[in-house]
């Protein structure tokens, strides 16, 4: 039983015959204002009598499979009335907070024998599953002093992907991969590359890139002397590995974005340019468990579950196991491949693990470390306007030069280093791809 606002009103008008009586007999005011409260009583007795019973209502809710972040979607909500009463009411909608409802109360009238439908619009402000488990129908009676009151199980699940922002940068790197393929005019040479044909020397080839063989085949005494160069194109069908870590550090927001989600931009443009580049690419978000993992996909499917499995990662409040990556990394593949670590490098002492298996990474594979920078670091290390910010100024340096020290420990491992602001990481770390496929590095 709830009691609404106007039944509140009713029982304030009381006071209005006490006020009239000029509280000259104090006995004949509270007669009064005993047989108001008892007609008011009376009164929502009836109401809630004749309201029409929640609990006889029936739910069916229909909810999107997926939606990426940032984006609205209308969930629907299939209201049947089995009673033999209208009801009149309120409807709550109890969805998470950040399942971002533009409304969780709205008022419905429900004939007898009748369904209707009420429509929420959500705009989730949080990646993952966002549920809702009950809704709670409040049904008033004909004079709306009281009302009936029941929850019922309507569960939902929307899960909400992530928003891949990194996506516009994918038809330029798109681009500068066919050229390196051979699709446009440009053929590449260099050691390491498959080869793809033969051609006649024109000036500014590269001498080390001609064929004599084929060059003294092609050589006749009728016919002037032409040498032959030979064409390359990138490798095909290389092994991609991308470990995400989802570990403390993975927790920190760098210009309102968390880390762990800046890290999933940058691995999802890399994955769908190394897919179309003709690579095969695996994923794991690893800490000290293996909170997502994604093998053996290629083409639409490898973004499709890729994204699919990032929705639920959370950040783990724990260190990342360093020392079970390489084995991790076996487990994938035994061939060299492209390693590509999507953590952060700006303390030394939380780096020490990531230096230590470096070196045996390094011997097998081509290893590319990449970490978000913090954007503000350079923007307080310029500031000198006053005692306070030349303090910032100096702690800002510092950390600086943290991760300067940490990025030329691993460059002495043997790996990359490629360090960006959140929003120019995923299209730089597509950049070190390519040129490492250019140089036939892969």
């Amino acid at each position: 039983m709830a009691i609404t606002p106007r039944f509140v009103l009713l029982l304030a008008l009381g006071v209005v015959p006490i006020v009239a009586l000029g509280g000259d007999s104090l006995a004949d005011a509270a007669t009064v204002l005993g047989v108001w409260l008892a007609f008011v009583l009376v009164l929502a007795a009836l109401d809630l009598v004749l309201a029409a019973s929640p609990r006889l209502l029936s739910a069916e809710r229909v909810v999107p499979a997926r939606l990426r972040l940032g984006e609205s979607a209308e969930v629907q909500l299939f209201l049947g009335n089995r009673g033999t009463r209208a009801l009149r009411g309120v409807v709550r909608d109890a969805w998470q907070p950040s399942a971002g409802a533009d409304t969780n109360r709205q008022r419905i009238t429900l004939p007898a024998g009748e369904r209707r439908r009420v429509s929420t619009r959500l705009t989730p402000t949080r990646r993952g599953e966002r549920r809702v488990e009950q809704i709670t129908i409040r049904s008033l009676g004909p004079l709306g002093l009281a009302a009936r009151q029941a929850t019922l199980e309507a569960p939902g699940r929307l899960r909400v992907l992530p928003p891949f922002h990194s996506r516009k940068h994918l038809p330029s790197r798109l681009a500068r991969l066919r050229e390196l393929d051979g699709r446009t005019a440009v053929m590449l040479r260099g050691q390491g590359t498959e080869f793809d044909s033969l051609r006649e020397y024109v000036r500014g080839d590269d001498v080390r890139s001609i064929d004599w063989r084929a060059t003294a085949r092609r050589s006749s005494p009728s016919l002037a002397p032409s040498l032959m160069v030979r064409t390359w194109r990138p490798e095909r069908d290389r092994r991609v590995v991308i470990v995400i870590d989802s570990g403390r550090t993975s927790a920190a927001r760098i210009a309102d974005e968390p880390r762990l989600d800046t890290a999933f931009e940058s691995a999802l443009l890399l994955a769908a340019l190394a897919s179309h580049a003709g690579d095969r690419v695996d994923l794991l978000a690893y800490d000290r468990l293996v909170r997502g993992r994604v093998q053996g996909a290629s083409g639409p499917e490898l973004l499709s579950r890729m994204v699919d499995a990032m929705a639920g990662i959370e950040p783990e409040l724990i260190e990342m196991d360093w020392t079970a990556v390489p084995s991790l990394v076996r487990g994938v593949t035994s061939r060299h491949a492209l390693v590509v670590l999507l953590t952060s490098i700006e303390a030394p002492g939380a780096a020490s693990g990531l230096l230590a298996v470096l070196p045996e990474l390094s011997k097998r594979h081509t290893v590319v470390v990449a970490s978000v920078t913090d954007p503000a670091l350079q923007q307080a290390a310029s500031a000198r306007g006053s005692r306070n910010e030349i303090y910032w100024a100096a702690a800002a340096e510092q950390a600086l030069l943290d991760v300067e020290r940490v990025s030329a420990a691993i460059r002495q491992s043997g790996a990359e280093v490629v360090t960006a602001a959140p929003a120019a990481l995923p299209p730089a770390l597509a950049d070190r791809y390519i040129a490492l496929k250019a140089a036939g590095r892969l």
